[in-house]
């Protein structure tokens, strides 16, 4: 990287905890100056926008409604579009997403997908040795030297005709601490993008394959534009072509369905789509909801993409994108295998089936899968329902969404069935979390970091906006929780999860936060002082 001469004698990032010889690959002197680059150049704007955030939940406290900006109303009646879309990612009916460790990389490379999106953040547990071995693994994949031998001996290796890697950086909130910059803690999403982008972009751009990214929990066309301003800094320190990285965003905060014009707009050099990040956009209007009585959701197993608000989101991500000339994305299918009981799995996947279909015939160009097993599920229906490679020409004018139609609430019921399940997922998750593993298989359903705070949030706000009842006319109420919450401990206690050693640990965390006076903003915060 060329680094200015007024910082030729400033200190690279330092590096603390942790770090095994391999990592020295990774972690070497010209890349630790350039994420001091990054850091330096773009941290200080990255803290001004985290400020913003906090200022306009602030406002949604005090009743304000999240609206369509008045300031950027030309942009979204403007008539523009964003720049063509690399061939590599014209089809993409069929994403599959993972952590990155180096067996499931594998895996969701040859599981049939057209795109595998490499994810270092919800599904991943951010441990220093888990993002760096992340980085070596991504590194070898791309250099066509990833395999694998199980502990029983079996091998894996990356078949011919691999999954298109898109790669998702942690979200502008999450720090790394064990990374510093002039003794201030980087960007986790710095860390994450700068160190795939300066050892993986001259070799993926070489090749007509990007590199390309998914950009998390975006809340401002201003956080977009920072990205893009992070993107073009990179390429030109890195000697690339200009706009050669893309840029898929995930729609999953409510404030954001409101400037998604404006989103692909700030982005429209490099970006090619939106995605519906369904349950991280369930856990946000819960969040930004906190305060609004009115606003309460039912168990989650109700909210459903078919509710008003949700069905209203992904359509009119769908009009925007394509209006837009970028791809909309559907959300995620969360099911797994139920091996030994057919008729269970025959409608496990038979929901999945519906869901895609809803998804197809709405106009989205693809959706996502968490196992390999529903990757044929999903391509059937969209092979069979979107025989071109996407839906760009679907323009959905007949979508007609207002404000209060993106706000609007969800009816349903609580019932102690819904109750019980959010403790135990949230609680099964945070001790899974905190022994390292940021994706776990629940009751047949694989669930991350969103998923868990859907759980976390809605027992909180079910606790502190009541008095509630369930169906039944039994009261909701601490003492409700603080019993289930023992209960899940000591069953994951005494069964022989190898997580067992952190259920208390996982449920103090969860007491915390339940019975603190404001929702917390994100469980993966509060927990992460905490992570090995």
């Amino acid at each position: 990287m060329a680094v200015p001469k007024e910082r030729l004698t400033l200190s690279p990032a330092q590096v603390s905890g942790g770090v095994r010889p391999e990592h020295a690959a990774i972690l070497t002197p010209e890349a630790l100056a350039f994420l001091a680059e990054l850091h330096r150049q773009f941290d200080g704007r990255r803290l001004e926008l985290l400020a913003a955030r906090e200022a306009r939940q602030a406002r949604y406290d005090a009743g304000e409604l999240p609206d369509f900006r008045t300031d950027t109303a030309a942009i979204r009646e403007g008539n523009w579009t964003v720049a063509p879309i690399p061939l590599a990612l014209r089809d993409r009916r069929v994403e599959i997403t993972g952590p990155v460790e180096r067996k499931m990389i594998i895996n969701a490379l040859n599981s049939g997908a057209k795109v595998f999106m490499a994810d270092f953040e919800d599904s991943s547990a951010p441990t220093l040795a888990n993002q760096i071995d992340g980085q070596i693994n991504l590194r070898d994949a791309v250099n066509g030297a990833i395999e694998y031998t199980s502990p029983e001996g079996k091998h894996y290796r990356v078949n011919g005709n691999p999954a298109v890697l898109v790669v998702r950086p942690r979200g502008w909130h999450l720090p790394e601490r064990h990374i510093t910059v002039d003794g201030e803690p980087m960007s986790g999403a710095l860390v994450d993008f700068g160190l795939f982008a300066f050892h993986n972009a001259r070799t993926l751009q070489a090749r007509d394959r990007g590199p390309y990214f998914y950009l998390p929990k975006l809340q401002a066309m201003e956080e977009a534009a920072l990205w893009d301003e992070v993107m073009a800094t990179a390429e030109a320190a890195l000697d690339l072509p200009p706009d050669c990285m893309k840029a898929t965003v995930l729609i999953e905060t409510l404030p954001a369905v409101f400037q998604m014009h404006e989103i692909l707009h700030a982005l429209r050099g490099r970006a090619v789509g939106l995605n519906c990040g369904r349950w991280d956009y369930i856990f946000s209007y819960l969040k930004t909801f906190r305060a609004h009585r009115d606003r309460l959701l039912p168990d989650r197993s109700q909210v459903l993409m078919t509710v008003p608000f949700l069905k209203s989101y992904s359509e009119l991500l769908i009009q925007t994108c394509h209006r837009r000339g970028a791809f909309a994305m559907g959300g995620m299918a969360a099911q797994i295998p139920i091996k030994g009981d057919d008729v269970a799995n025959d409608a496990a996947l038979a929901k999945v089936r519906a869901d895609k279909l809803r998804e197809v015939q709405a106009g989205h160009d693809g959706t996502w899968v968490a196992h390999p097993a529903l990757v044929p599920v999903a391509q059937e229906v969209f092979d069979k329902y979107m025989p071109s490679p996407n839906q760009l020409n679907v323009m959905r004018s007949d979508v007609n969404v207002c404000r209060n139609q993106l706000i609007a609430p969800c009816s349903g019921t609580i019932t102690r069935a819904g109750f019980d399940n959010n403790v135990e997922v949230a609680l099964r998750y945070t001790a899974s979390w905190l022994d390292g593993q940021g994706c776990v298989p629940i009751h047949h359903l694989m669930e991350d970091a969103a998923t868990a705070e859907i759980a976390r949030s809605q027992i909180w706000q079910w606790l502190h906006r009541g008095p509630l009842e369930f169906t039944d006319h039994a009261p909701i109420d601490f003492a409700l929780f603080d019993h289930a919450l023992a209960k899940h401990t000591h069953r994951l206690i005494e069964s022989k999860s190898p997580v067992a050693h952190r259920a208390e640990q996982a449920a103090a965390l969860l007491k915390q936060l339940t019975h603190g006076e404001e929702l917390g903003d994100f469980l993966t915060l509060a927990a992460y002082a905490r992570l090995d």
